[in-house]
């Protein structure tokens, strides 16, 4: 005796559905640090985008703790290899322009970087990769540096989720920045000729 053919598709769909796990029909809510973008154009057609994840304060210590000073630690992800901040969370933050900038005076080609960061009490180094699509910064190569810079960052008002930003526009320049907690790390960008 054989099951009609309507009834042996609906065995079959739900055969189907069992299969699945549950987790793959949850929808999952927003992360705790959502990404954000921020854009400036200089001069007459140079763009320049930063791309980011905001994480919040949360009464937690940032600098020195959450965020170490120097290399963090190596971990499972990073295959034990000490790795700078991803200045930001999730993705590793990018910084894309379209045209050669100067980045406090040294030449920075145009395209798309990912950004990281080696932070500490004093002065930071900001690191501009070739790689741009990374988790974090586990996979980090230093090889892969298009530039780094180094800055000091300066005391500011309490900004609780973590924010890029542009001021002190001049027409063919710019000072970027991150501000989070009670600390603004700027960096100086110009048009390169």
């Amino acid at each position: 005796m054989s099951l009609p053919k309507i009834h042996t598709c609906s065995l079959f769909a739900v055969f189907c559905l069992a299969s699945f796990p549950m987790s793959s029909f949850a929808q999952e809510g927003p992360r705790p640090s959502l990404m954000a973008s921020v854009f400036q154009r200089v001069g007459t057609d140079t763009d320049i985008t930063i791309v980011y994840s905001r994480p919040g304060v949360k009464g937690r210590v940032i600098w020195g703790e959450l965020v170490p000073y120097g290399l963090a630690p190596g971990n499972q992800y990073s295959n034990d290899r000490p790795f700078p901040w991803r200045a930001g969370a999730n993705e590793n933050t990018t910084f894309e322009c379209t045209s050669d900038l100067l980045v406090e005076g040294q030449r920075l080609p145009a395209g798309k970087y990912g950004l990281h960061m080696i932070p500490t009490e004093s002065t930071w180094t900001i690191i501009f990769s070739k790689k741009n699509a990374e988790w974090g910064s586990f996979s980090y190569d230093e090889s892969e540096d298009a530039l780094r810079v180094t800055v000091t960052p300066v005391a500011a008002p309490h900004e609780e989720w973590l924010a890029y930003g542009f001021e002190d526009l001049a027409g063919t320049s710019a000072t970027a920045y991150l501000h989070w907690e009670q600390l603004k790390v700027p960096f100086r960008i110009e048009l390169a000729n």
